[in-house]
């Protein structure tokens, strides 16, 4: 009985939502892509595919008014009686437009396309507010394309991806749709359910294809892409844009519509290309139509993107609301071509005066359980953009093929072609998958290059190990049981370390972690100088910057988010502690001085070690508060979006006791701030504070202190210096008492830069900083930054470099610091 009263509500729903079909050319009867249909003085609407069919639903029988509008063709209206569902419509041709452009006088002082978008900007406010809150239904189609995909990228075998790429590296690589209801109120809040989800090749997955993404608002002076884009009706538009008026029109209600043509004054600023459509009198948006260049936007993979917005005008509510938005775009590196195109229909609007208060949350989306679970009957009744015959295909194939690989003969036969070993698995490593379960097991070899450094206390010295993972996609639980083995040859030691990982869930991420054994660790636990830098810098010019002691250890630790936007996370750790001497005064280059010793504070002195033997068990507990975080809830995991208005809190308290000696035994109390936000189109803006507290730690370790990340290579390697000082030897300015950090840096992003003639052609961005230490019983020390990132060529712009000047009591010395993040991705 259950069985068929779903069936008849299933039913009747679709009867409830059929669709009114047909196709759109132009007089030369070539399909028209991407037209506007929608139903006279309703927001029921959609458009065509790229061969120019549509679909749109309709709750019952009767007679509708359809218009048809696309940007260059004359607008439509036909009536039909729709007496059975689905109706189909006979083709529907749209004539060229007759653009008009009646004799105007252009003196000196203005032309006439300038008096538009003055006034378009002086309505701005007026037009935006008009459709600042409302509720909708939203569907959104994501396509990539992939074409002369290699074999193999630097080694590794791509493979088909599913089957998405044929023999000749070509092919659909991600095809999505969703589809939700939204309700919005700008500037940002946003609540979405998504009620159906399609990935196609995958029945489990959720599309991303959200309406989070989706926003792209004009009469807001910046429109973001990565970097704030200055809109061509910005208050400060004149300052970017020259503006044409190339023709006018009118559309089915008489209004008359402005084509206006925009060209950027300058090329190498984060400005839009092409046309816009203002409607006179209301000078509100009709239709945008922009081109936007990878390099404009600073992003070099990205060739060019072609965004299309139709807006809809309603006689009884006045207003001009965005119902279709469209965005292509071309991209590529190392010879492989991408194209995508988004696709966004808006229907069936109801704009507010007021929300209530429990409107917008933190949740902004959230995904129904069996999203993912609706079969192509549902998605035939309300998919309201038809399909192309090669999105069907693709559909098809893909079904088809997950349905096989998915099957543990398929899986097995595959791991049984992989698994295979051989001998020289022995010396390179080895691979064993149990794909049906998933689970792998991977042994890392003895002969790594990546793993291969050098430092005077191991001298040559290389990694090995093994893991076992297994996960559950459905529950979002991983494990994870691995080992490293350390060798180091001059020292003729070996040094094991285990660890035991384990995520409960993608919900909250709690996770555990137990690890122990015995490893070569640097003074300041953050590393700040890499392995890869310190052996470049050790054998070619006997800088031996990085200091090592000996750690035995044990420890446990757990983390889990509290509630939204808190996670809390705690540790228990018992170490040993042994000091550690250099082995080898082996060089490539400049064999002129000594090595330094491997005592930080006394670099001159062999015989001295840094710390002596002892013991320590330290607990701490930790937070991180991100103030008004946003998070999509899906039903396999929370993904969590930092609020950009407000800053992230962290605070921690540790404590080391039952130390060898009481000497050892401290207390700690220290915290964060973090800061990053968006200067309009000047730049991002970041800031950190971080201040600490010891007490009762007169004689502590120097391993305990609190080490600042300084940098005596000249080499740069993080993407911000946030978290660094550049000229600031390593160990100068520990503390065992109180300490405040500032670091405070601005990226132009292009801005001044990009107008300078002939600099501009660089895209290089300008970058200033200021950083500084405070500690009791000393003068501050400073550095103050200036210097150009985005370097590189075509795109490939992964350089860095900054002039910094550095000062305590006065100037200290100055240089250049290059910038290499490349290393920051390798290590």
């Amino acid at each position: 009985m259950k069985k068929t009263i779903t069936l008849l509500t299933l039913l009747c729903t679709f009867l409830s939502m059929a669709q009114i079909r047909g196709k759109v050319v132009t007089s030369a009867g070539q399909p028209l892509p991407y037209a506007s249909v929608l139903i006279e003085n309703t927001y029921n609407g959609t458009s065509t595919n790229d061969n120019g069919f549509y679909e749109i639903s309709v709750k019952d029988q009767g007679t509708y008014t359809l218009i048809y509008q696309c940007l260059g063709f004359k607008t439509k209206k036909i009536t039909v009686n729709v007496n059975r569902l689905p109706y189909i419509v006979e083709d529907v041709t749209l004539a060229d437009e007759n653009f008009i452009l009646n004799e105007v006088v252009i003196n000196n002082k203005e032309n006439p396309a300038n008096a538009i978008i003055r006034s378009a900007i002086a309505s701005r406010k007026k037009n935006m507010a008009k459709s600042d809150k409302f509720e909708a239904d939203f569907y959104s189609r994501g396509i990539f394309r992939v074409k002369d995909m290699p074999k193999k990228i630097l080694g590794q075998e791509i493979g088909d991806m599913n089957g998405s790429i044929d023999s000749t590296g070509t092919g659909i690589i991600y095809l999505s749709e969703t589809v939700s209801k939204i309700a919005f109120e700008k500037p940002n809040n946003l609540r979405e359910e998504i009620i159906a989800s399609k990935v196609s090749g995958n029945d489990k997955g959720f599309s991303y294809n959200t309406a989070r993404g989706t926003h792209y608002d004009f009469y807001e002076n910046y429109v973001n892409f990565g970097i704030n884009m200055v809109s061509p009706i910005a208050n400060n538009a004149f300052n970017y844009y020259k503006y044409t008026l190339e023709s006018t029109f009118f559309d089915n209600y008489n209004h008359l519509i402005n084509k206006i043509k925009i060209t950027p004054k300058r090329d190498k600023e984060p400005v839009f290309e092409g046309y816009i459509y203002i409607v006179e009198d209301t000078w509100a948006i009709y239709a945008v139509d922009l081109d936007i260049k990878g390099y404009r936007m600073q992003e070099p993979v990205m060739e060019t993107m072609k965004l299309t917005q139709n807006f809809t005008y309603n006689t009884g509510t006045g207003i001009w609301a965005k119902n279709i938005q469209t965005m292509d775009f071309t991209a590529g590196i190392f010879g492989i071509k991408f194209t995508g195109k988004f696709t966004h229909v808006f229907n069936n609007y109801v704009f507010r005066d007021s929300f209530e208060k429990k409107t917008f949350r933190n949740e902004i989306v959230t995904i129904q359980k069996e999203a993912n679970k609706k079969d192509n009957t549902y998605w035939d009744a309300f998919r309201p953009v038809p399909l192309t015959d090669e999105e069907v295909t693709d559909y098809h194939k893909k079904d088809s093929i997950q349905t096989l690989r998915t099957s543990r003969v398929y899986l097995d036969s595959i791991d049984a072609k992989k698994n295979k070993f051989s001998l020289s698995d022995i010396l390179f490593g080895y691979t064993h998958r149990n794909s049906f379960k998933k689970q792998i097991f991977s042994y890392d070899g003895v002969i790594d290059p990546t793993s291969v450094n050098f430092n005077t206390v191991q001298g040559w010295n290389l990694n090995s190990g093994f893991s076992f993972r297994t996960w559950d996609d459905e529950k979002g639980s991983a494990t994870t049981i691995s080992s490293k083995l350390n060798y180091g040859f001059a020292e003729n030691r070996l040094r094991v370390v285990g660890n035991i990982y384990h995520r409960f869930n993608s919900i909250n991420n709690a996770s555990l972690n137990i690890s122990g054994g015995s490893s070569i660790q640097q003074f300041n636990a953050a590393q700040p100088i890499s392995n890869i830098l310190n052996s470049v810098t050790t054998l070619f010019f006997k800088n031996n910057f990085a200091k090592f002691y000996n750690k035995e250890f044990i420890s446990i630790f757990y983390g889990q988010e509290v509630v939204n936007g808190i996670t809390l996370n705690g540790k228990l750790e018992y170490s040993a502690r042994k000091p550690l001497f250099n082995n080898t005064d082996y060089v490539i280059f400049k064999r002129d001085k000594p090595y330094t010793s491997n005592n930080p504070l006394l670099p001159e002195d062999n015989t001295i070690a840094a710390l002596e033997k002892h013991n320590l068990v330290k607990a701490g507990i930790a937070t991180r508060i991100r103030f008004g975080q946003k998070y999509i809830s899906r039903p396999d995991r929370k993904v969590n979006i930092p609020n950009e208005k407000y800053p992230t809190l962290s605070l921690a308290y540790e404590k080391a006791f039952a130390g060898s000696s009481d000497n050892y035994n401290y207390d700690l109390v220290s915290g964060a701030i973090d800061y990053n936000t968006r200067l309009g189109n000047k730049g991002d803006l970041g800031i950190r504070f971080k201040a600490g507290k010891f007490f009762n730690a007169d004689n502590i370790s120097f391993v305990d202190y609190k080490h600042f990340n300084g940098n005596q290579t000249h080499i740069g390697t993080s993407d911000r210096y946030l978290n660094v000082f550049n000229l600031l030897p390593y160990y100068s300015n520990s503390t065992n008492d109180a300490y405040l950090e500032t670091h405070i840096e601005h990226d132009f992003k292009g801005y001044i830069m990009n107008k300078i003639p002939l600099l501009n052609k660089l895209q290089w961005n300008l970058v200033v900083g200021f950083h500084q230490i405070n500690v009791p019983n000393a003068k501050p020390y400073q550095e103050f930054t200036a210097g150009f990132d985005n370097i590189g060529w075509g795109k490939f712009r992964m350089f860095r470099v900054d002039y910094v000047r550095s000062y305590q009591n006065g100037f200290q010395t100055d240089g250049v610091v290059f910038g290499l993040k490349i290393l920051n991705i390798i290590e």
